[in-house]
């Protein structure tokens, strides 16, 4: 007992020097590690706060969408251009314009007959293999809508939809 005494007033007698045991210090490779796994987490938490907590009131608000009106353009029956060999295939198209707003319906239609031509003029020059697979029917899409708006100038619509499309 006397020794377990004598030991605790040896160390409280050191402390009062001043001389402290020596510690054990931390490696660099831990404080590294432990740095760099603070850094990953802080940013974790920041980039779900911003994905997940930030501004709500933008997502209820949600797009506005803005009606549209559509305008039925007279059916087409065209003749297509073939090789000389083969018998004459037809065409015929149903159309339907998808305009931004109804009031350019009227806008439209004086200009029905030039878009009209437009269509004719170049239906007759596809063959039947350009309307082949969906590739084929998309650019015919594309294609008759830029004439659309390239006839209808200033006004411009949103797309040509086809309501029927028989090649015969």
């Amino acid at each position: 007992m006397a020794a377990k005494g004598k030991g605790a007033s040896a160390d409280e007698a050191d402390e009062a020097d001043g001389a402290a045991p020596p510690r054990k210090k931390l490696p660099l490779k831990l404080i590294v590690i432990a740095a760099a796994a603070l850094l990953v987490l802080g940013g974790g938490g920041a980039a779900a706060y911003m994905m997940f907590g930030g501004k709500k009131e933008e997502k209820a608000a949600g797009p506005v969408i803005k009606p549209v009106a559509f305008m039925d353009i007279p059916d087409l029956v065209v003749n297509l251009a073939g090789t000389g060999n083969e018998r004459t295939q037809y065409l015929k198209v149903r159309v339907v314009l998808e305009v931004p707003e109804q009031a350019m319906i009227a806008q439209i239609t004086p200009f029905l007959p030039r878009v009209m031509d437009a269509f004719q003029t170049y239906l007759r020059e596809l063959r039947p293999a350009d309307l082949e697979g969906s590739a084929g029917l998309y650019r015919l899409k594309e294609e008759l809508t830029r004439r659309v708006n390239a006839a209808i100038e200033p006004a411009r619509i949103n797309a040509v939809l086809f309501k029927e499309l028989v090649v015969q």
